[in-house]
């Protein structure tokens, strides 16, 4: 794969070839999954030549786009995505359900009885659904030390009306109070998400472009989702702002490919890129809490075909 050809994509797969050649081989301490590991490595996408969803394979944007909306709620139950019947935080919240049975020695419904019970039993999803440490709660209402809920987006969508010079319109999600031996009493979760740790947004030359420092990197099922997620936040929050999109800039700390996910990889290597597709937003939504899934529109995807992994639920104490 020679790197004359410019198309965007080719960051990524180049990524993916890096990790392959010199990546680290390493452990989950918990499952003893291989995986093969690089840290310390940047990509960034000019929204002006595209949406960058990844054409290499194609990408589950209905489901980007839903969990979008959700973390912007500041929720932290998954029944809005499996009312949706986007299922991409299932493992998690039925792992959570799982152990704490398990403990108790109660007998434990298979995941699929549990997720359908989620959204049947309003009760039932009260009680086992909600995951408490996601994005969302901790952009929306992160659990200030007065008792305040401190809604980050809000924030930054203000300040950057009034002063886009500014330097300091950062949202973070890395709360140690949720963190596994760090947290609080009742706090404490087996699975903080907390992969894409902080973001930064800065204006430059009249546009607004976004940074995502993202600690840990599932490059080849979690990276083509955060790719997409962040640029269409970056476009939400143009809008409502007032700015033209520039740059959504990706920057990893440690990014990986699972061994599960290897063969899948060096399927994905052989392909190349397709023009990215153009994501069109109801331009009446001038608010952040305003849009809808009918608000999104995703225009020219043609992507090569699907090419499938299994997740891998890692974490814990």
């Amino acid at each position: 794969m020679e790197q004359t050809n410019k198309h965007p994509e080719y960051q990524y797969l180049y990524l993916l070839q890096d990790i392959l050649d010199n990546g680290a081989i390493k452990h989950e301490f918990n499952t003893g999954i291989e995986f093969r590991s690089v840290f310390g490595r940047q990509i960034r996408f000019d929204l002006s030549q595209g949406f960058p969803l990844l054409t290499t394979k194609k990408v589950f944007w209905r489901g980007i786009t839903h969990e979008l909306l959700w973390f912007l709620k500041g929720d932290s139950n998954i029944k809005y995505l499996v009312d949706n019947d986007v299922h991409i935080w299932d493992d998690w919240a039925y792992r959570i359900y799982k152990e704490q049975l398990e403990k108790l020695g109660a007998n434990v419904m298979s995941q699929q009885d549990f997720i359908a019970k989620l959204k049947e039993n309003d009760a039932f999803a009260a009680k086992w659904g909600d995951i408490l440490t996601v994005y969302g709660r901790m952009w929306r209402k992160w659990p200030a030390s007065d008792g305040r809920e401190i809604d980050q987006i809000a924030w930054v969508i203000e300040k950057l009306k009034k002063n886009p010079d500014r330097r300091h319109y950062v949202v973070s999600a890395w709360n140690p109070d949720f963190i596994y031996e760090m947290a609080s009493a009742g706090n404490a979760r087996p699975v903080p998400p907390f992969c894409h740790t902080m973001f930064q947004f800065n204006v430059i030359n009249g546009k607004l472009s976004l940074q995502l420092y993202q600690r840990s990197a599932d490059m080849f099922l979690g990276v083509p989702f955060n790719i997409a997620s962040y640029a269409l936040l970056l476009m939400m929050l143009a809008q409502v702002t007032g700015y033209p999109p520039g740059d959504f800039v990706h920057t990893f700390g440690d990014a990986h490919i699972y061994g599960n996910h290897y063969e899948q990889v060096h399927e994905q290597l052989k392909r190349d890129p397709r023009p990215f597709p153009t994501m069109v937003i109801n331009p009446e939504r001038k608010h952040i809490d305003d849009f809808t899934f009918e608000d999104f529109k995703l225009e020219g995807y043609d992507p090569h075909p699907l090419l499938k992994g299994e997740v891998t639920v890692v974490g814990g104490f």
